[in-house]
């Protein structure tokens, strides 16, 4: 009988997950297209519409659950779901981009030396704020555990207000013509804050059956985060950056990739911690994962970099790369491999 029940209840979870996905989805397509028509009506240069308006609504899945999980004490998952999310960002997204492209998916000297390189001095950044945690305020030894309080969380945020900064400069000097006719800027405002609200509620939902499939099957938080809450909330990304591509704007379909995991490990960590006090983070976990970031945003920047272009063969790559990393997430569940500590 008690068997019969966890299925009838792991049933109705995966169910959950379902409506849940399908919602996020719902309110990411409300507010990408008030972001997209949002930025045309104030003359964004496709830079700057990618990497911070699209992107930035595109996160607010990624944004949501990392609060969230800060809120009911499961950070770890929040962690989890946002590394594996940027994970799937610089990996899965541009290579469904490149299919979807008609031809090699053509990118740019601002995406290659700008987005790509100040995404990597995010990661870093992450790693920095996570190492101070642990040595300012260490909670654990074994595994290595730090308390992440607001004034370390304050430095990712300085930093993404210095991206602001180079954002708001790129604006200035494309002085592109502002698109006012036929746009109903009310509206507009009031569909991208509906989607945000429809985001906030499956965000929440998502997050509260994946915790109770992992907790009946015995998949730890972190890793629950990384493969199921990480896939769920970048699927609004992939629908943008995949129709970008299929119409052509390369530019803004990469730009919305990168900006989108700039955002993510800048801001939307330290504004859970900002809201809660504080949150334990388990460095012994999360630093292997940004390991990985590290490697499959250094393979991103490769295919990007030869001929300025994205072509089958390197969306193929970084497509069997993502699957390598689902493998090794798979057998470190299953205890094949130790890599991770404290899981």
């Amino acid at each position: 009988m008690l068997g019969w029940t966890l299925s009838d209840g792991s049933a109705v979870h995966v169910a959950l997950i379902a409506v849940a996905t399908g919602a996020i989805w719902i309110g990411s397509a409300w507010l990408e297209e008030a972001a997209e028509t949002l930025s045309g009506y104030y003359g964004l240069p496709a830079v700057v519409q990618g990497s911070v308006v699209v992107a930035v609504g595109s996160s607010f899945p990624e944004f949501a659950s990392v609060v969230i999980t800060a809120a009911t004490g499961i950070f770890d998952m929040g962690v989890g779901a946002l590394v594996g999310s940027a994970i799937f960002n610089v990996l899965v997204i541009p290579g469904l981009s490149g299919f979807s492209a008609d031809g090699d998916l053509e990118t740019s000297r601002a995406i290659v030396y700008k987005e790509a390189q100040f995404y990597m001095i995010a990661v870093s950044a992450l790693v920095v704020t996570f190492s101070l945690a642990v040595i300012y305020f260490p909670v654990s030894s074994d595994p290595i555990v730090g308390e992440l309080t607001r004034s370390v969380a304050a430095i990712p945020l300085a930093l993404y207000g210095l991206y602001l900064f180079i954002q708001y400069q790129d604006v200035d000097d494309a002085a592109i013509d502002r698109v006012r006719e036929g746009v109903a800027i009310r509206r507009e405002w009031g569909r991208l804050a509906a989607g945000l609200l429809v985001i906030g509620v499956g965000v929440e939902r998502l997050v509260a059956s994946v915790e109770s499939l992992g907790s009946a099957f015995g998949v730890p938080e972190f890793l629950a985060g990384v493969t199921v809450v990480a896939a769920a909330t970048s699927l609004p990304d992939a629908l943008v950056s995949v129709r970008t591509a299929r119409e052509g704007r390369g530019g803004t379909s990469l730009g919305n990739v990168l900006g989108s995991n700039t955002f993510d490990l800048l801001v939307a960590i330290p504004v859970g911690v900002l809201i809660v006090g504080s949150v334990e983070v388990n460095f012994s976990s999360a630093v292997p994962m940004l390991g990985v970031l590290t490697v499959a945003t250094v393979l991103l920047f490769t295919t990007l970099r030869t001929d300025l272009s994205l072509t089958e063969r390197e969306s193929s790559l970084l497509l069997l790369a993502y699957l390598l990393f689902i493998a090794w997430v798979v057998a470190e569940t299953l205890g094949a491999t130790e890599l991770l500590r404290g899981v």
